[in-house]
């Protein structure tokens, strides 16, 4: 095999040069402070899931255990904020106007994700948490398809969130239902 007939050696992994490494890295602050904020909120109702009132709730056989909740949580909320900067790195630096577009269905889709906790844990509207569960899979749905047009990786790496969701949508009626 001659040097001309050889393959090439994979070259260095690419690593963001320095403006775009400190874009990324701000854009990671933020949607990490964005996403730590709605967690917190949202904990702050959940509280009440060791409550007498919730702990009185007929639950359907498919309800997971507890302990489930906030190890998948803090997955998602890591993946969210994840993705999002990656997405809104490259869509800050391409497209403002879908950059500001992007920031704001992320900001929906966090006060969906913590307002859920506040109307089921806190208010105890059996009946509105499932429509908000179900506004918050829609969302998620969306933020998911716009992370993905911009970065095929990061929206692939995303979609377990809006699997989550609607996973919650049905658990959330199902409470209902049982609880009517």
């Amino acid at each position: 095999m001659t040097a001309s007939t050889r393959p090439e050696a994979p070259g260095p992994v690419e690593r963001p040069d320095g403006p775009r490494r400190g874009r990324l890295l701000t854009a990671l602050a933020k949607t990490g402070a964005a996403t730590t904020a709605a967690a917190v909120t949202g904990s702050l109702a959940s509280s009440g899931a060791n409550s007498p009132w919730f702990v009185r709730l007929r639950k359907p056989r498919f309800q997971p255990p507890a302990a489930v909740f906030p190890i998948v949580w803090t997955a998602l909320y890591a993946d969210i904020a994840a993705t999002s900067a990656l997405a809104a790195e490259r869509l800050e630096a391409t497209d403002p106007e879908q950059s500001t577009a992007y920031a704001r269905a992320l900001a929906v889709n966090l006060a969906l994700n913590a307002g859920w906790s506040w109307v089921f844990f806190r208010a105890h509207r059996l009946a509105a948490a499932p429509v908000v569960a179900g506004a918050l899979a829609v969302s998620s749905a969306d933020l998911t398809r716009r992370t993905a047009r911009v970065h095929r990786g990061a929206g692939w790496a995303l979609a377990p969130y809006p699997a989550w969701c609607a996973f919650a949508t049905v658990l959330s009626s199902a409470i209902w239902w049982k609880n009517r």
